[in-house]
């Protein structure tokens, strides 16, 4: 225990000493509640950094710092306002810091333990903003590195809960509970035999959890009638593979598709929620949706079709090019990859066009963007709308925050490094020039010859890389979109006691699609 009477200090200590002292610090302000100790802790962390730091220490260092922002975080759980606002300032700092230990090049000398944590910490702030779905694989990637690691599995199962309860197809949310109940009742059980992985006194915590979801559902009965495997993937080879492809990638819109990579999941099947219209007007949304969804799944296709092709097309034969010899890379599949990036990036533009007519927001059509739509002016340090500050709405708060990630520019620059160089891209695709590599050579002193310093240089691989992130940013941000449109039904009904008549559409056939 750190005497709380006399400041700490690290003058005098080694790195490795200081750090302990630190995360010693930072575990008595938590114990406590004491809003000064964590003060203390940050500001030592800021000195120990000034110091110089290999890249293991620094990450270390931001992993206790991230705790140090759950302390001050902790401290505004009974405001309920404070729980729901969308900017989550603490928050924010937890998933910047985390993010930043997680790609620091000194993470690999970390032990899996330790890795393990940042991971989970970083899965469940994740969740508490709302992007439940990216949250889930930060959970499972600490699994994938240990097993045993029951944090992340009850924490796993604690979201799995929170998703289900989100959801507006009840198949679906019994489905989720029944993954929730599995983890959290193997979390219980692995706390009795691993109890120093984590806070083993949580452990009646998560056995209550897991006892309110059999409270709610059958999980025996739902574990019974569940069939994952044996639904159709195609009478082709190509379409199997390619079903596979999406499985393995998670780039279904289908939430199951988030729990299992099973041919259940194998369909599009997720739309809008039930929704409440004026007498007399169409159904806009519905159809919006469709132009969200089938332009998603073309581009998710394009990009297979771009990855997966191993000879030249013979729409390319006789074009006349040069080789540059700087190893380019021209031809069909290169340019449905290209084109499949940019279909799935302006998705997100569009699920703005959709938010400001839905949500009734009122933005001049030429000034909605997915950057903009959610504050009252443009600029990122304006407040957000109201109409999202009093929602309540978890999944739109998910969405706001992947906005951040793609166009705040300290979100993008510190805490998701992808993150810059997918709008590099998008801005040089749309408007510059892009030159596609089969493999790219540093340049010399002067630039080399063969340096093109017009273009926007990527390797293929990269481009194919970019470009499958991309489509699961945007996948996730259809689900968000779709279940927080289902959050706000809800609230619009509440104590609704109007009537109401229904009008019930049909599936489109895929006979008509051409």
């Amino acid at each position: 225990m750190v005497d709380p009477i006399s400041k700490p200090t690290i003058d005098g200590l080694s790195n490795d000493d200081a750090l302990d002292l630190i995360a010693r610090l930072v575990d008595q302000a938590d114990d406590e509640s004491n809003p000064d100790l964590v003060d203390d802790s940050l500001k030592l962390a800021d000195e120990l950094q000034a110091r110089g730091l290999v890249p293991a220490e620094m990450a270390l260092l931001d992993y206790f710092r991230a705790n140090a922002w759950a302390c001050r975080y902790a401290a505004r759980r009974s405001d309920r306002a404070a729980v729901w606002d969308f900017e989550q300032p603490e928050v924010r700092q937890q998933v910047y810091l985390l993010r930043r230990a997680i790609n620091s090049p000194g993470v690999d000398a970390m032990g899996v333990f330790r890795r393990c944590q940042i991971r989970t910490n970083l899965g469940n702030q994740l969740d508490t903003l709302g992007r439940f779905v990216e949250a889930r694989a930060h959970w499972s990637a600490a699994l994938k590195m240990d097993p045993k690691f029951w944090m992340a599995r009850a924490n796993r199962g604690r979201g799995l809960m929170h998703y289900a309860v989100a959801l507006y197809d009840s198949g679906h949310a019994g489905v989720f509970a029944l993954h929730a109940h599995r983890d959290l009742t193997e979390a219980v059980a692995l706390i009795g035999k691993h109890p120093h992985l984590g806070d083993s006194t949580l452990i009646e915590y998560f056995a209550r959890c897991a006892q309110q979801i059999s409270d709610h559902y059958d999980v025996e009965a739902i574990g019974q009638a569940h069939k994952p495997d044996g639904w159709d993937m195609g009478g082709e080879s190509n379409e199997r593979e390619y079903r596979l492809w999406c499985l393995s990638n998670v780039l279904f819109l289908n939430p199951l598709n988030d729990v299992e990579a099973t041919s259940i999941a194998a369909q599009d099947i997720m739309g809008v929620p039930d929704f409440v219209t004026p007498i007399g007007e169409p159904p806009t949304v519905t159809g919006m949706f469709n132009e969200l969804k089938q332009g998603f799944v073309s581009a998710r296709w394009l990009l297979w079709e771009g990855v997966e092709s191993r000879e030249p097309h013979f729409s390319d034969r006789g074009v006349l090019l040069y080789n540059t010899l700087d190893y380019p890379a021209y031809g069909l599949a290169t340019e449905k990859v290209k084109m499949a990036f940019r279909m799935a990036y302006s998705t997100l533009d569009k699920i703005a066009y959709f938010l400001n007519h839905y949500l009734a927001l009122g933005i001049p059509e030429k000034r909605v963007s997915f950057r903009t739509i959610w504050r009252e002016r443009e600029r990122d340090t304006d407040p957000v709308r109201q109409t999202f500050v009093k929602s309540e709405n978890w999944p739109l708060r998910g969405l706001f925050w992947l906005s951040k990630d793609l166009f705040e520019e300290d979100m993008r620059d510190s805490t998701e490094p992808e993150a810059r160089a997918l709008a590099e891209l998008r801005n040089h695709l749309e408007h510059k020039y892009v030159k596609v590599h089969e493999m790219l050579l540093p340049p010399g002193p002067s630039g080399g010859l063969f340096h093109d310093t017009m273009a926007h240089s990527i390797t293929r691989s990269d481009l194919e890389s970019r470009t499958l992130r991309l489509l699961q940013l945007v996948r996730s941000a259809l689900i968000y979109l779709a279940l927080g449109m289902h959050r706000e039904e809800q609230r619009r009904g509440l104590g609704d006691d109007k009537l109401r008549g229904v009008m019930k559409l049909h599936q489109w056939s895929d006979d008509w699609n051409r």
